[in-house]
């Protein structure tokens, strides 16, 4: 059954879920939840928030963090930081900005990760509502209950970095998306494309999300768009976006956002092709991702537009982040709503071998059953990673950093106002910076313009500025170590040559053999003394 909108829209409201309802013309309608599952959605919630919040201090900021949170102290006007870290760095700032706003008050590592916690236990709200938009209110649920407990989310949300926000703002968009598919209002449409722009203004690598609706619309022609609906939607992408490089036009700032992709396009690579397929599918939980995609063959019969859509959403980003050169842990975070709610639609809706011969109250228990299971089977390593067993590696993105927290406290209790430090990598350099409130260089960071992330001031002649005790201390750090050993080696030899003792140490307990604890140092503060 078709119909027309704006120019010659076909529709395909045969396919509709029954759980959705067609808005009357003229008027917003506004999803609501269903007196049954209010009590549901509340323990999915808690469940959510709790995995999110519980030792949300225990470990200090990575390096990212303390960046975001940086920026966002600068333009909170912060007289301690903002000199060490400038408002304009790679990414837009919709989410700095929310967060200075947090930080009038004073600034606090705790305090934003709660900000970013809310912006995922949001997150778990709107993956309801699209599970429910798109087939029932039970697939809604119970998307929303693998997402509360999935690993990959809990993990990369309790973190201040930008791909928490972004994922909030892209999956409401979506479901934005399937409201202009499934109804009548193009007002659907311009809403998709304003929020669209936030998450774009969050993190600008969300525009990939805005290729793979592209993508869709190519591919499943029932949908057949005239110009105006088209046009006015772009238009109002580009104007909520332009919010970012009219700032940087005014503050004098317009070449960092170039300067920055450029460089992104010609780094070398920082992790391997099977990078993604060693850490994401744990992540996201084995279960959870067979589910997923067994219920695209299984219910392969009962497929439509939904499915192309959700498939452009995941395949597009995927394919992206696979060619582009950088390769982070949380790069993927956008795709794990939609596995979760394909994994739902095929347990909830999935005609197993087997299970059509059980009677309905066995049918359903067993159902149950494979629900619980799997969010147990993701609900236990989320448990664990937020209770982490320190350890002296480190994965970037996956968590805070030992040590990294209480060296640069102790830094600024003890050293001088206006001490420079010299650190293996920008990486402890940033978290030097935000809690030792001390200017700090990274040592890798390359005097080449073409080799370097243009954020990081490189170190001009080290051995220099020793000699000369414009650098007075050296931080050496056992996870920049691991990372790059060849500047590890050099900053040590720096430490030997101009008289470095060791003013503190921090240090976590390892296993070592037969069950025994052991000290491990993992960061070191040593004064020179030329």
């Amino acid at each position: 059954m078709g119909m027309a909108v704006t120019g010659d829209l076909d529709l395909d409201l045969a396919a509709a879920p029954t759980t959705t309802s067609v808005p009357r013309r003229g008027r917003w309608v506004l999803p609501s939840v269903r007196n049954g599952a209010i009590t549901p959605m509340a323990l999915i919630l808690g469940t959510g928030a709790f995995l999110r919040l519980w030792a949300l201090d225990a470990v200090g900021f990575n390096s990212d963090e303390a960046v975001y949170a940086g920026q966002a102290a600068s333009i909170a006007g912060d007289p301690a930081l903002s000199s060490l870290f400038p408002i304009f760095r790679a990414h837009p700032l919709l989410f700095q900005t929310t967060l200075s706003l947090q930080f009038l008050g004073g600034v606090s590592d705790v305090g934003a990760r709660v900000l970013s916690v809310g912006f995922g236990v949001a997150t778990i709200v709107v993956v309801y509502l699209l599970g429910k938009a798109l087939y029932s209110v039970k697939v809604g649920l119970v998307a929303a209950f693998f997402l509360a407990v999935m690993p990959y989310h809990v993990v990369v949300t309790r973190q201040v970095v930008l791909d928490g926000p972004q994922t909030f703002f892209a999956v409401l968009a979506l479901y934005c998306l399937v409201r202009f598919c499934t109804g009548r209002a193009t007002r659907w449409l311009y809403a998709t494309a304003a929020v669209f722009g936030l998450s774009i203004l969050t993190k600008e690598v969300a525009a990939i999300l805005v290729i793979a609706v592209f993508v869709f619309f190519v591919l499943r022609r029932e949908f057949r768009l005239g110009w105006l609906a088209p046009l006015i939607s772009v238009a109002i992408l580009l104007a909520v976006v332009a919010v970012y490089p009219l700032s940087l036009m005014f503050s004098g700032r317009k070449s960092t956002g170039s300067n920055y992709l450029m460089w992104q396009f010609f780094r070398r690579p920082n992790h391997s092709l099977w990078f993604y397929v060693e850490t994401v599918p744990a992540a996201m939980g084995f279960a959870v991702l067979v589910l997923a995609i067994a219920g695209l063959w299984l219910l392969r019969r009962q497929g439509s537009w939904r499915e192309w859509l959700l498939g452009c959403w995941v395949v597009v980003p995927l394919v992206f982040f696979e060619i582009w050169p950088t390769k982070g842990y949380q790069y993927l975070l956008p795709i794990a709503p939609i596995i979760a709610v394909l994994a739902a639609r095929t347990v909830v809706r999935g005609k197993f071998p087997g299970l059509s011969a059980l009677r309905p109250p066995l049918a359903r228990a067993t159902r149950i059953a494979v629900i619980f299971g799997v969010g147990i089977s993701m609900a236990v390593p989320s448990w664990q990673s937020v209770n982490p067993t320190p350890a002296p590696t480190f994965l970037a993105g996956s968590g805070g950093v030992p040590g990294g927290r209480e060296t640069g406290q102790w830094i600024k209790a003890n050293l001088p106002e206006g001490s420079r430090i010299l650190a293996v990598g920008p990486s402890m350099a940033n978290i030097v910076q935000f809690y030792g409130h001390r200017k700090a260089f990274g040592l890798s960071v390359s005097p080449n313009a073409r080799s370097r992330n243009p954020s990081y001031e490189p170190v001009d002649n080290p051995d220099r500025q020793l000699r000369s005790r414009d650098l007075q201390y050296i931080v050496w750090d056992v996870y920049s170590s691991a990372r790059a050993p060849f500047f590890s080696e050099q900053l040590m030899r720096y430490v030997q040559k101009y008289g470095g003792v060791a003013v503190h140490t921090e240090t976590i307990t390892v296993n070592g053999q037969a069950g025994s604890a052991i000290p491990k140092p993992v960061i070191i503060v040593y004064e020179v003394r030329p």
